[in-house]
């Protein structure tokens, strides 16, 4: 099978990627085996873009992408990330983005991807102790020693997007983006479009609350459980959310969570959404969505659909680092 492609920036990829974070945390148990199957279906169905990041897992999951891609290595366009503080330390969830953490962080990515560059590299978050110009200079000479080809920025602000870009190149920014999470429209996405930085949307299935298929029954060790918009009554309230584009979907021919994904695919030729499964059957049935057309009366209803979120979407420790 064969995906369309779409551009991040001038870096070509998949019009679909595959998120691999919740192969190695915060979704339950891993399972190594079915990962990297995983993996070779969504190469084999025509994905190349492949997201992970070196506090998943806290290594875990570069190690596991890299095995899995070895003999395919061509195939693949490589993106991964740094910044946050707790590879080193798992007890200190800040982040870091001066020169030299940005070097060493992305030797230390090298070696656990088993690769000799990178495609896509971002900075997790800004670090707001440290000029965005610090860090993306230093990303900037990992391009210059072919470390690295693209580099790119996650969960940013537009002030930082126009300040990162005046050093080098952005080529995508990777934040939060779907029909319950909309933060970035507005400023951010047209500081985007007017830098020609491309947009990487993770959790386009809201952490699969929109896929219908996500009780309050998380098991232990899923991150979810203590993420405000899964907990108590916003449960409830935005499991309306979920019943609605339940009955748009039956009237389309397709699962609610293809329709909220194929929203999210139609927001532009520069939005590649990394939606994450560590299952092949939810794979395929993602992958589908990428060739879903809706009409533009359809978006109109399923944005209507979407109506108020309960709850933030992480807790108020973690939104400090959001869009710096």
């Amino acid at each position: 099978m064969t995906l369309p492609t779409r551009k991040l920036g001038d870096l070509e990829v998949s019009a679909q990627g595959l998120g691999c974070m919740g192969m190695s945390q915060s979704y339950g148990p891993a399972d190594r085996d079915e990962s990297v199957a995983t993996i070779n279906a969504a190469l084999d169905a025509g994905v190349t873009l492949l997201d992970t990041a070196d506090v998943y897992g806290l290594g875990h999951n570069e190690e596991l992408v890299g095995s899995a891609i070895k003999t395919r290595r061509s195939e693949v366009v490589l993106a991964t990330k740094f910044g946050f503080k707790r590879v080193l330390d798992p007890s200190d969830d800040g982040v870091r983005g001066d020169a030299a953490y940005v070097k060493q962080a992305c030797d230390a990515s090298l070696k656990r991807l088993g690769v000799d560059h990178i495609d896509l590299y971002y900075a997790h978050r800004v670090d707001p102790a440290v000029p965005v110009e610090e860090t993306v200079g230093a990303m900037a000479e990992l391009v210059e020693a072919g470390k690295v080809r693209y580099i790119g920025l996650s969960e940013a602000g537009a002030e930082s997007l126009r300040r990162a870009a005046a050093v080098h190149p952005i080529s995508a920014l990777q934040s939060e983006w779907s029909l319950w999470t909309r933060d970035i429209e507005g400023e951010i996405l047209d500081t985007c479009r007017q830098l020609g930085i491309g947009i990487v949307p993770f959790s386009p299935l809201g952490r699969g609350f929109l896929t219908g298929r996500v009780t309050q029954d998380l098991a232990e060790g899923d991150a979810r459980r203590d993420l405000p918009r899964f907990t108590g009554d916003n449960y409830d309230r935005n499991y309306a959310i979920v019943e609605a584009l339940k009955a748009l979907a039956e009237k389309l021919g397709v699962t609610p969570g293809q329709l909220a994904l194929a929203w999210v695919q139609s927001q532009g030729a520069d939005v590649v959404p990394i939606p994450g499964t560590k299952r092949r059957t939810y794979l395929a049935e993602n992958v589908a969505a990428a060739t879903i057309e809706l009409a533009a009366e359809d978006l109109a209803q399923i944005s209507s659909v979407a109506g108020e979120v309960a709850g933030e979407r992480y807790s108020a420790e973690a939104l400090k680092l959001v869009n710096g």
